[in-house]
């Protein structure tokens, strides 16, 4: 499948950089304290010795000031914009070896509390001292949570995506819409390429704007008409000369009249137009153009099949439904077309009484293997086709799945022709999932039957659709049963918008050269058709110079979405940004954030990871981010620092972190226990996800949860600990959430009384591990953890299982791949160990 891959950005500097670790056996698998491990040179050896500071002397350098980034900081505030954490030891660089750190006496001694070996340090780090994720979450809510950011033209950075505080819209568009990798843009492409940081931006079209907040409504035909020449809609980016006659356009550079019938003076110095506060237009960043009008009902069909399709004509006027079965499955002909969809208000009588009838079917196939999948797809898109309609396709399959074209064996991955890669997709699963795109069919399949490993996995046209791929074992028992429903109300009560293009331009000195997510490419990244879209559908779009860009009048970028909705309106949602730019490096740096960088790459990888080798993408983001590192210390830090001393960027704390969740994961590297399926299903939820939840899948909250009644608050998100083993304590018991899992871990010691009232039973080792559902107690400690649980479950777009986790038990190897601070069972490197080859590797680069 067609993947848009633009240029490496430090290729355009120097000569490709060759990625410093690139064995298997450092980052990515296994390590152990004797293991000496080897690197490239790098022109000169580290003659400085790195020393690894004492406490004390740490607290000092904390305390002192020093001038970074072109101004003066200290580095006890928060929103200083260099962190420096403690100093290392690293003996003299010799015969490309670096040999194993040994901290000294005082560290040693600092260490009283015992750590998980997980957690432990090839170099005797204390993770404690490391950057934390949990910290920089929460002086970030201390600041914003509750309260209002302003989002207007060239406004300053905009709380994190995981802090809830309220948006206003004053000629900027919602970051939870648009949310740009820097909100200052480097003025030219060498700047650009000298930060070695992603431009680009976050783009969820559909995103839930405040509570109870509408976007405002405007008729066509009443909107002041946008540029002429770029087709791009009127937005506060366009900038009114000639008393307001004329406007000029950002994205293309060109200048356009002003019909008589829109024509409105300006006044002020400013050169606004007296009307600017009616016309949303004229002063939201976002606003809705009602293109055409149906006021439609919901239409329903229903539709079964084994070999053949079994479509039911659902007339009001008939006295019962008919059945119409058509058995040449090769070329779909539909017999009528009236009755096959229906208004639900008029024929709930007769679909009620269809599938009470179902479970009396017999199957009649013409072969047991199984039925394609691709069948009632092609059936229901032929329905959609014939009464030129868009809609969902709600597929539930209970026959084993076979491969299109193939109804004798389950080839999948495993067979003679596999593609290129395990993550893509087969032609005909392209091919189909375009026609569902040009229709607006989007498919949701629920699989009710154990699948075969080694077959076809079913979820690429689901998900290419804008729908998804949800397996449940025949719903036997109640939990999966409660999933089911929950799925199915999700999917039925969720906004959607049907048979979508997405079209995104930016300022003339700028291009957009990639776009990153879960659709099928085009001929153009500016321009994604999708077939249907919800609320969290996010992309990641990357821009590129192709001349230098004007200080003065900033950067504007602009998504159009026409999309249709579920009454049959076809509508037109305009979101416009505008950010400053500027020509010094630092201003690049103090206005990035690490969740939209973690959510840009992730996005990025993942679609590279059609094309390309997965071990190759892991070198890519170390590479990419120890270059970033690198560039920072050397144009923007400004203070005398020494070789030892690690230097981030204010907001880019959390990044090391957040790279290092995403070089180990399972899509980019599977462990032993990781199926193919399972990855192939990882990757596709994740690359639908926004920050928000992308961020919360890289680093899953903890939270400890209360033990007795006198402590039976719900925990909040800000109270999360720090991902890693050494968090947990055998008296306690505490809640891993992520989007895709909520894992609960008990410990050995926790108190009797705790385990009655929450699990209803006295006895750590009677107590059941794996999927479960806590027992509905009536006690306050009960209700608060179930309370906590539900709200948890409503943050997400999924039913999610609950899985205790006992401590010690065999299962617990499912929690270990959540603590991404520690080493992962799929081999991959722990947080400390990955920052410390950050560092040296920044470092050698600068020698």
């Amino acid at each position: 499948m067609p993947l848009y891959s633009p240029h490496i950005p430090h290729q355009a500097i120097s000569a490709p950089f060759q990625a410093p670790y690139t064995h298997q056996g450092l980052l990515n698998g296994p390590q152990s304290p004797d293991q000496p491990f080897s690197c490239p040179s790098f022109g000169q050896s580290v003659n400085q010795s790195l020393q690894f500071m004492p406490q004390p002397a740490f607290d000092r350098a904390n305390r002192e000031s020093a001038v970074s980034a072109g101004y003066i900081h200290n580095h006890a505030v928060p929103t200083s914009p260099v962190q420096q954490q403690p100093q290392w030891t690293l003996p003299p660089y010799n015969r490309g070896a670096i040999n194993e750190f040994v901290p000294d006496a005082a560290a040693q001694e600092r260490s009283v509390a015992p750590q998980s070996p997980n957690s432990e340090s090839r170099y005797g780090l204390d993770p404690e001292l490391l950057p934390s994720a949990v910290k920089v979450m929460a002086e970030d809510r201390a600041e914003w949570e509750g309260k209002v950011f302003v989002s207007e033209p060239f406004s300053r950075l905009p709380p994190l995506a995981t802090t809830s505080c309220i948006i206003e819209d004053r000629g900027n568009t919602s970051p939870c819409v648009i949310r740009s990798t820097s909100y200052c843009v480097p003025c030219d492409g060498q700047t650009a390429l000298l930060s070695r940081l992603p431009l680009g931006a976050l783009v969820t079209p559909l995103a839930k704007q405040n509570a109870q907040e509408l976007l405002p409504l405007c008729k066509e035909a009443e909107c002041v008409v946008g540029c002429c020449w770029c087709r791009a809609p009127m937005c506060p980016a366009m900038s009114w000369q000639d008393c307001g006659q004329r406007f000029y356009c950002p994205f293309c550079g060109k200048l356009n009249e002003v019909s008589w019938r829109h024509y409105q003076p300006t006044a002020g110095v400013d050169g606004f137009r007296v009307d600017k506060d009616k016309r949303p237009e004229l002063h939201m960043g976002s606003y809705e153009i009602l293109n055409s009008q149906k006021h439609g009902d919901v239409r329903v069909g229903l539709m079964t099949y084994d070999s053949r399709i079994h479509l039911y004509d659902l007339s009001p006027a008939l006295s019962r439904p008919h059945m119409l079965v058509i058995t040449e499955t090769e070329d779909l002909q539909l017999p009528v077309r009236e009755g096959l969809l229906v208004s639900l208000k008029d024929c709930i009588d007769g679909f009620d009484s269809v599938l009470q009838l179902i479970p009396r079917f017999s199957p009649q196939c013409g072969d047991s293997s199984g039925v394609p999948m691709e069948l009632p797809v092609k059936a229901g898109l032929a329905v959609l086709q014939a009464l030129s309609s868009p809609g969902k396709l709600l597929i539930f399959h209970t026959a084993p799945l076979i491969e299109m074209g193939n109804t004798h064996s389950s080839s999948g991955f495993f067979g003679s022709n596999k593609p290129k890669s395990i993550f893509q997709p087969s032609e005909p699963a392209v091919s189909l999932a375009k026609e569902c795109v040009s229709q607006g069919c989007g498919v949701h399949l629920f699989v009710l039957s154990p699948q075969d490993v080694g077959g076809a996995w079913p979820g690429h046209i689901p998900y290419l659709t804008g729908g998804a791929l949800y397996t449940y074992s025949h719903l036997q028992g109640e939990l999966d049963r409660e999933r089911f429903s929950a799925n199915l109300k999700q999917i039925v009560e969720t906004e959607t918008g049907y048979k979508a293009e997405l079209r995104i331009s930016v300022s003339k000195d700028l291009r957009v050269s990639g776009c990153y997510g879960l659709f099928v490419p085009g001929p153009s990244p500016s321009q994604v058709s999708m077939a249907t879209l919800d609320w969290q559908t996010t992309l990641a779009v990357e821009l590129a110079h192709s001349r230098a860009l004007d200080e003065t009048r900033g950067v504007a970028i602009q998504v159009v979405l026409s999309y249709s909705t579920q009454t049959g309106d076809r509508r037109t949602r305009v979101h416009t940004l505008t950010l400053r730019c500027s020509h010094h490096l630092q201003e690049a740096f103090r206005h990035c954030q690490a969740q939209t960088l973690l959510t840009f790459y992730c996005k990025k990888m993942y679609c590279a990871a059609l094309e390309r080798p997965l071990q190759e993408l892991r070198e890519e983001l170390q590479t990419e981010v120890t270059e970033a590192l690198a560039s920072y210390r050397k144009h923007c830090c400004s203070a005398s620092v020494s070789a030892g001393q690690l230097v981030l960027p204010q907001y880019l704390r959390a990044l090391p972190v957040y790279i290092n969740s995403l070089r180990k994961s399972e899509v980019l590297l599977p462990g032993l226990r990781s199926s193919v399926h399972q990855r192939l299903q990882q990757r596709c939820q994740v690359l639908a996800m926004d920050a928000f939840a992308t961020a919360t899948h890289f680093y899953p909250l903890l939270l400890p949860l209360p033990l007795s009644v006198d402590d039976r608050s719900p925990r909040n998100p800000e109270e999360a600990l720090r991902c890693c083993a050494a968090s947990l304590e055998p008296r306690g018991l505490y809640l891993v959430h992520a989007p895709i899992v909520l894992l609960l871990w008990v410990g050995t010691q926790v108190p009797v009384c705790t385990l009655v009232e929450l699990f209803n039973t006295s006895c750590f080792s009677s107590l059941p591990s794996g999927e479960t559902k806590l027992p509905a107690l009536e006690n306050p400690l009960s209700i608060s953890v179930r309370s906590l649980i539900d709200t948890l479950n409503s943050q997400t777009t999924c039913a999610r299982k609950l899985w205790v986790v006992k401590q010690g038990d065999t299962c617990e190897e499912t929690l270990q791949r959540h603590l991404v601070e520690d080493k992962s069972p799929n081999g991959g490197a722990s947080y400390a160990d990955f920052l410390y080859h950050l560092h040296v590797n920044s470092v050698r680069v600068l020698q």
